[in-house]
């Protein structure tokens, strides 16, 4: 299993009338959380995307558990609880509040594809060794 943790405070234009995080603003903060994921193995989005590999989204669910507030420091904890398999990465993600309460969580499901055409492919091999060396038994 791999997790990676990244803080995020919120800001007023995140908030709306009751001063509670937008809904919207909920996959912004596990795209955050994805790409410090990946930055924590060394690499960027960007990196990927020079290997000709594209990583869109292509599921994701969220359950809201309680509202992340105007000023609050909130955790993201993204896991990735198995290891990639084919074509397809699933990130588990959790928000937290400063008080260790689980504010927000979900899953956000990506394809490996190739910029060029558009077709399904495997993870690039160096993400891949990188990864397996926190899925080994």
């Amino acid at each position: 299993m791999f997790t990676s943790e990244t803080t995020v405070r919120i800001h007023y234009a995140l908030t709306d009338q009751m001063g509670f995080v937008y809904y919207g603003h909920y996959a912004q903060f596990y795209e955050i959380g994805r790409t410090e994921a990946i930055r924590a193995l060394g690499y960027t989005y960007k990196d990927i995307e020079s290997m000709g590999i594209i990583m869109p989204v292509v599921d994701i669910h969220f359950r809201f558990l309680h509202p992340a507030k105007y000023d609050d420091l909130i955790t993201i904890k993204t896991t990735l609880k198995e290891m990639p398999s084919n074509h397809k990465i699933i990130f588990h993600g959790e928000i937290y509040n400063e008080a260790g309460t689980l504010l927000n969580m979900g899953d956000v499901t990506l394809f490996f594809m190739q910029a060029d055409g558009m077709k399904k492919s495997e993870m690039p091999i160096v993400l891949k060794e990188k990864l397996e060396t926190f899925f080994t038994v």
